[in-house]
């Protein structure tokens, strides 16, 4: 009998052994890690939507009527400031220049004439006024005429290049007709609209007295290598969306840059004493982002948050939570409202540690 006990005994010690040693590993797999929101400064890219354009980039049409008789450059080509491009046939404007000449000529002769009779009180002396007046009207016309034929040939009004011809040798042209567009390429203006908010914190950061620096993605997602330094903002908000167009300046020492292309501007805007959370510790219902914040009975409660801003990973909260809030950081599928849950705390600084972070 006294060994029927015994092994008795011993099965139950080791079941009760069992029960605490399940018990104990229960526990410790329900425990959920928690941690707070990290306060800190951090900055927030900003992406817009922009179009390239030359800092000059004009129209070169025909200032007088002809034919065109000449091209001297080709598409795309880079010209120097007075480099002769067109030559509009200039027989006519040639011939003109020569008769106002002449004229120029015999009323210089008639005026030599007048004034010499005039000096042996021949003539009077309004004769010889009339006389001189109509020199300066000739050696006028003569001048215009000289302009006349200038504009038959169309000069590089500064260094740039050439686009698209829109006439062709031999072409009948009108005064005024489009010839082809020039464009200064050195540097670029890019204009991007900005919503009212971002302005607002843009004139914020201008009193620093620093001009705000951004960066340009080009169409296929690589980084422009040059900065560009905004100048100038738009003097109107479109009343319609709510923007406003600034306007950057960046170098194009290499030419990459051309009039007309497109891309986006990445503007950063600094964040002082933003209060970041993981996303993964939010939740969604009906378009609102909550969390769940454990209070000091260890209770899980749901709570509303606002979401001033999206960085990798992260949420900036506006407003929602407090600095010493612990809020769930796994397992937000397993818990119930108002559950009493086991936790472990884990410093807000290892959790964005692990996180793939790009806030400074």
């Amino acid at each position: 009998m006294k060994r029927i006990f015994m092994f008795l005994g011993l099965g139950l010690s080791l079941i009760t052994a069992g029960c605490e040693s399940h018990k104990e590993k229960a526990e410790h797999e329900t425990k959920f890690k928690v941690t707070s929101p990290l306060v800190k400064d951090t900055t927030l890219t900003e992406t817009f939507v922009s179009q390239i354009h030359s800092v000059s980039h004009i129209e070169l049409r025909a200032q007088e009527k002809g034919y065109l008789q000449k091209i001297f450059v080709d598409e795309g080509q880079h010209v120097k400031k007075g480099q002769l491009l067109f030559q509009i046939m200039p027989n006519l404007y040639e011939a003109e220049l020569k008769k106002a000449q002449a004229e120029v000529n015999f009323a210089n002769i008639e005026y030599k004439n007048t004034a010499s009779l005039a000096s042996r009180n021949v003539v009077a002396k309004t004769e010889e006024a009339m006389a001189k007046a109509k020199l300066e009207k000739a050696k006028a016309e003569a001048a215009l005429a000289n302009v006349h034929l200038q504009f038959t040939e169309i000069r590089a009004p500064f260094d740039g290049i050439i686009d698209r011809f829109h006439v062709r040798l031999g072409s009948l042209l009108e005064e005024g007709e489009l010839l082809t567009n020039l464009s200064d390429n050195s540097k670029m203006w890019v204009y991007y609209n900005v919503p009212e908010a971002q302005y607002l914190d843009y004139k914020n950061q201008e009193k620093t007295g620093a001009k705000a620096k951004v960066k340009l993605q080009l169409a296929n997602s690589q980084i422009f290598p040059h900065t560009g330094v905004v100048e100038t903002i738009e003097g109107d908000f479109n009343n319609e969306t709510g923007n406003i167009a600034f306007r950057a300046t960046f170098p194009n020492p290499d030419g990459l840059l051309r009039h007309g292309e497109t891309g986006n501007i990445l503007m950063t805007i600094p964040l002082k004493n933003a209060m970041l959370i993981p996303q993964k510790t939010t939740y969604e219902v009906l378009e609102k982002k909550y969390v769940y914040v454990i209070d000091k009975d260890g209770k899980v409660k749901s709570r509303e948050i606002t979401v001033a801003a999206e960085l990798p990973h992260i949420y900036v909260v506006q407003k929602g939570l407090q600095p010493d809030d612990k809020i769930l950081l796994e397992g937000l599928r397993q818990v119930r409202e108002n559950e009493k849950i086991h936790s472990e705390f884990v410093a807000p600084e290892k959790v964005m540690s692990q996180l793939e972070l790009y806030a400074e």
